[in-house]
């Protein structure tokens, strides 16, 4: 039974593609309502298809969700398809910063709207409070999105989630690529965001660093399995933890292994 106060509830899930290609082992974890959840550990640890079979996006890759279950406000997401969940409220911006590269940072921004049928007076609404928390953007408006620069094109990305009105948001790798100045200006939006309008957010990231220091809580998945859960003050502080995910020094080689790391 899921508390009222968990949002996103991910229980065991194991995915394969192909039929033949294991890539989550049993990923479990829970995201409250309100709060902000890295998702953390190396290229190929399986957050990208943790966040896919979340969306129920895996099936457009030849993947599935073979074992577990995943619960979005208490529904069952492979009920679902991908639209609907966004019109539920669970929107994913993807890694890559997708953006429609031939219209401008505003026509992409107010496709978001379009996407849930907002009015005119919704849609102009909403263009606002994104200017409000992106201001890059409105100086930006009348650009091609194509010919912005990276971190640019990420907040129109994520702008244009914005514009769909999520309960929850989920980002893959929103840092890729990016200038740190860039990202910690993104992360403290979201932060910002999180804090004056209650967004839940997901957020998937190698740049474990920053996630952790904007983040309330965080998992950390190893080869596909969840081998760390914990508030992520404390997870910062973590010997371990500093030196497989923030490099600051050496560790043994069993220090992140399923059996010796407890979940919060």
């Amino acid at each position: 039974m899921v508390g009222k106060d968990v949002l996103l509830s991910v229980d065991g899930i194991k995915a394969t593609y192909n039929g033949a290609i294991t890539a989550l082992h049993g990923v479990s974890f829970t995201l409250r309502r309100g709060e902000i959840l890295a998702l953390l550990g190396a290229n190929g640890a399986g957050k990208t298809t943790t966040l896919k079979a979340i969306s129920n996006l895996l099936p457009a890759e030849r993947g599935e969700t073979t074992a577990g279950s995943i619960l979005y406000e208490g529904r069952d997401v492979t009920t679902a398809t991908p639209a609907q969940l966004v019109r539920a409220g669970l929107v994913q911006v993807l890694e890559g910063r997708h953006c429609f590269r031939n219209l401008t940072v505003e026509e992409n921004l107010i496709s978001g709207g379009l996407g849930r049928s907002g009015s005119r007076a919704e849609i102009a609404f909403d263009l606002e409070k994104i200017y409000t928390f992106f201001p890059r953007l409105k100086e930006k408006r009348r650009a091609l999105a194509g010919l912005t620069s990276g971190g640019e094109q990420q907040m129109t990305a994520i702008g244009r989630a914005l514009m769909s009105r999520p309960a929850l948001l989920v980002l893959d790798e929103p840092s890729m690529g990016l200038a740190p100045i860039v990202v910690q200006d993104i992360f403290k939006t979201l932060r910002r965001l999180n804090a004056k309008t209650g967004l839940s957010i997901l957020v998937a990231e190698q740049n474990s660093a920053i996630a952790l220091r904007y983040a309330d809580r965080a998992t950390v998945l190893e080869n596909g399995v969840a081998v760390l859960s914990g508030e992520a003050a404390e997870l910062r502080q973590r010997d371990d933890v500093k030196a497989f995910y923030l490099g600051q020094k050496s560790a043994p080689a069993s220090a992140l292994t399923p059996a010796s790391l407890p979940s919060a």
